[in-house]
């Protein structure tokens, strides 16, 4: 029964990436005509067309996806880890209260605080910017990132922080020479989830950057979609393109991925 069911499961999920990846390599008429069909005989003209668009849909959206992935990643790894050493080796109300702060933060969808986003954005002038989009994910994932930090540095020891104080270290210089070379399970777990997801958001990129602001890969496979006119070959092209460069970032960090997020259930 539990084999059944895994194999149930695991074609649910597989299903959806045999359609895109399989339908990739046709044409159009044998798409609409057989979608589930093999690609026999496989073409390649549907990623040439992807890359070779004169609007450089595709180009365009890479260049803004990976600037925006890769700087919201970064400050939010670095914000976070920071954070969540400062809540764990401080007992006091304010770290409580920023703790209880950010629980509630990650009850709220962010669909539900994208109205007001979007105002502050347009009073600050970073509506419509990479900028303003980067603000946005860096302040919507922190509790994400502060809660697996957090949970992998109470497992470890602080006799070596105290130990290096001894030694004459500052509480700066502990954290970037101690803690955080010890943190590398739990920083891939982090840039791996928030990677994912800041690659994959649709509609975050789709309100704050606009049509004036350029697009993503995720709004660029939206926006190949004419009114009067779908091109399938095209799009599922396009499709899994926009997803290699993530799937790539995925394998390279993989097989931290898992000690990442058990580390910090071992202790504490």
């Amino acid at each position: 029964m539990r084999r059944l069911l895994a194999v149930a499961v695991a074609g649910a999920f597989f299903l959806p990436l045999y359609l895109v990846v399989a339908n990739a390599f046709k044409h159009g008429p044998d798409i609409t005509a057989a979608p589930a069909a093999l690609p026999i005989p496989p073409t390649l003209d549907n990623f040439v067309q992807a890359l070779t668009r004169p609007d450089g849909l595709f180009w365009n959206g890479l260049i803004n996806s990976v600037s925006v992935t890769l700087l919201s990643i970064v400050i939010l790894t670095v914000v976070s880890a920071m954070l969540g050493h400062y809540i764990c080796r401080t007992q006091s109300r304010v770290s409580r209260a920023i703790l209880l702060v950010l629980l509630a933060g990650l009850m709220i969808p962010p669909q539900v605080i994208l109205v007001p986003v979007t105002q502050v954005l347009n009073l600050t002038h970073l509506m419509g910017t990479i900028s303003g989009l980067v603000l946005f994910n860096v302040g919507y994932y922190v509790p994400f990132g502060v809660f697996v930090f957090s949970g992998f540095i109470r497992a470890i020891p602080v006799e070596l922080e105290e130990a290096a104080a001894m030694d004459g270290s500052g509480r700066f210089g502990t954290f970037w020479r101690v803690v955080f070379p010890l943190l590398r399970p739990a920083t891939a777990s982090v840039l791996i989830f928030l990677g994912v997801w800041i690659w994959n958001d649709f509609l975050n990129p789709l309100i704050i950057l606009g049509p004036a602001g350029g697009t993503t890969v995720t709004v660029g496979v939206y926006r190949a979609l004419g009114q009067y006119q779908r091109d399938y070959g095209g799009m599922f092209g396009l499709m899994v393109l926009s997803a290699l460069p993530i799937l790539i970032f995925y394998l390279a960090l993989q097989k931290h991925f898992v000690k990442g997020l058990t580390g910090g259930a071992v202790k504490g």
